[in-house]
């Protein structure tokens, strides 16, 4: 399984961990993320409420089978649904949480879902891959392979105790189409089962859920700056989901620079102001924590990484 992608592109967690889950049956999976790749925005929440689906949906196989969640309030029973698709698939996504995972720059301290990748089992013990590697806000994350018994395995899949509905959000759109999800106080996993075609509803109208959504990069982006420059507050909440978009893209414009369907200049400016705009959200958050909005710096930002999207000649992702 750690063969099938020689070097994991730098995803988020959730993503990375996907398309390694997804390597053994898409060769060219790390190709098919980048076609796929696309931030969309809901619009039809609550005043400075944000929902983002990073990308359509790459899961679904040629018969019909997708990814969903499960879920356990205990963990014996989560133990044995997760022995149940390791055998099935020889391979499981699990939900853990960075306060609990042993070699996470969060764990003791900082509580997030994460992705990570069960694909063994012997002697009580369960094989673990976390692909994901990147410099996070508590420190520099590293890959890890390894295995864990049984306590150790429900310790880093401990549910979360507080979190935000952003967080919850985050969860439900993972996938990128919207997606039902167990209670967050349970133990989560995913497991492949037959699909219920919602994904089809989403290849027919572009939206990921039944929401008012926008789909046009410069519309979204135009979107998300005025929710906070409404709202300075919500910066702290949504720098996340525009970090890991920022890694979908320059994975995005990497790719399809290297197919020849991206201006290698105009991509390489995109990147760049994707890259920038978490770090300057981090800045502002920090700021409007206390007191002092910094809303001109973020609108800076935007207007680059606007200006920077317009002049870049994307194609249209692929419809999954």
């Amino acid at each position: 399984m750690l063969d099938a992608i020689a070097k994991p592109p730098q995803l988020s967690c959730y993503t990375t961990s996907l398309v390694c889950y997804l390597a053994s049956e898409i060769p060219a999976v790390t190709r098919r993320f980048a076609e796929a790749t696309r931030l969309a925005v809901r619009t039809d929440l609550p005043a400075s409420e944000l929902a983002f689906s990073h990308h359509t949906r790459i899961d679904i196989t040629a018969d019909g089978r997708e990814l969903a969640y499960q879920g356990a309030a205990d963990w014996k029973t989560a133990q044995e649904g997760l022995l149940a698709e390791l055998e099935a698939q020889g391979r499981v996504l699990a939900v853990a949480n960075t306060e609990h995972i042993a070699w996470a720059p969060g764990y003791g301290r900082a509580a997030a879902p994460h992705w990570i990748l069960i694909h063994g089992r012997r002697n009580g013990s369960w094989k673990v891959a976390d692909h994901f590697a990147a410099l996070t806000p508590h420190g520099e994350q590293e890959p890890f392979l390894g295995w864990l018994d049984d306590a150790e395995l429900a310790q880093a899949l401990t549910p979360l105790e507080e979190f935000g509905p952003e967080v919850a959000r985050r969860d439900r759109m993972a996938l990128g189409w919207a997606t039902a999800v167990p209670p967050m106080s349970h133990h989560r996993w995913l497991v492949r089962t037959r699909g219920d075609c919602t994904a089809g509803q989403e290849q027919r109208d572009g939206a990921p859920d039944d929401g008012q959504w926008l789909l046009e990069p410069v519309a979204v982006l135009s979107h998300i700056l005025a929710t906070l420059l409404a709202e300075p507050m919500a910066a702290a909440r949504y720098t996340d989901d525009l970090w890991a978009a920022a890694r979908h893209y320059a994975h995005r414009n990497e790719v399809l620079v290297s197919d020849g369907l991206l201006d290698p200049e105009a991509a390489a400016s995109e990147t760049a102001f994707w890259q920038e705009l978490p770090k300057i959200l981090r800045i502002a958050a920090l700021s409007a924590a206390r007191g002092r909005p910094r809303t001109g710096l973020v609108e800076e930002a935007f207007t680059d990484l606007i200006r920077a999207t317009e002049k870049s000649s994307a194609v249209a992702p692929s419809e999954g």
